[in-house]
């Protein structure tokens, strides 16, 4: 994981709307840097196919931007997890170069598959002509009470950090219990909390978000020295609200 993708994360914001963003673009330059930077990510699960197309058309997005971002990835297990820890890291070299972005779930494109990949989500891009229009103070973003979320009262410096991920909807559906020797992750889907987001589509975008939020748990334990190793978990309960997702054990 690039430690510089840290910084980012204070800097970073979702442009709903590419407005009163200046005159500048793009360059092609930039656009073949962005892909070969995506094929250099370290990702959560190796052994997953993954490939990106950057496209002006084509998408139902609509909200000034320059370009769509789409991703696509192989359908395995922990592929959307997967998708999304290397898209966050996208996200976060996309804001180090004054690109704006917005994780654009709602969006549909015409290009369904790329070389046997299915299409998974986009980001929206535009060149922003100021860093003035990023995130000012991250801490007035919201967010629930770190209370809600994490238990125990190990690593609340990098929870107070981390808890700053982008999800869907901003439902945030992530709970942790911390250990001293230990992260535990669970992916939480609380009945009723899921703002515009479809019911059959909750569980899709919850698992995408969990990979958000472990590219940033990930860069806190990087950014303080602390040394881990994860494992990942697969079989869940459908029919629970809480499912264990991650476990860090720290070294």
């Amino acid at each position: 994981m690039n430690n510089n993708l840290y910084d980012m994360i204070f800097k970073r914001k979702s442009f709903h709307l590419f407005r009163n963003i200046g005159s500048e673009c793009i360059t092609q330059e930039e656009l073949k840097e962005i892909e070969e930077t995506f094929n250099n990510f370290e990702p959560l699960v190796k052994g997953i196919k993954v490939g990106i197309r950057i496209v002006k058309d084509s998408t139902t997005c609509k909200r000034g931007q320059e370009y769509c971002i789409l991703l696509y990835s192989e359908l395995k297990d922990n592929y959307l997890q997967n998708i999304e820890y290397l898209g966050e890291q996208l996200d976060l070299y996309l804001v180090s170069k004054n690109i704006g972005t917005l994780w654009f779930g709602i969006g549909k494109t015409d290009e369904k598959q790329i070389d046997n990949l299915d299409f998974v989500i986009m980001i929206a891009i535009a060149k922003i002509d100021s860093e003035d229009k990023f995130r000012k103070d991250m801490y007035k973003s919201k967010r629930k009470e770190l209370s809600e979320i994490w238990s125990g009262d190990y690593y609340l410096d990098i929870a107070n950090i981390a808890r700053y991920a982008p999800s869907a909807c901003n439902i945030q559906p992530w709970l942790i219990e911390s250990f001293e020797n230990e992260i535990r992750v669970h992916r939480y889907r609380k009945p009723g909390k899921r703002g515009i987001m479809p019911v059959d589509m909750v569980e899709y975008y919850n698992q995408i978000d969990i990979g958000i939020f472990l590219c940033f748990l990930e860069l806190c334990l990087v950014r303080n020295n602390i040394s881990f190793k994860r494992e990942l978990y697969t079989k869940e309960d459908a029919d629970s609200e809480k499912n264990l997702t991650a476990v860090y054990r720290i070294r």
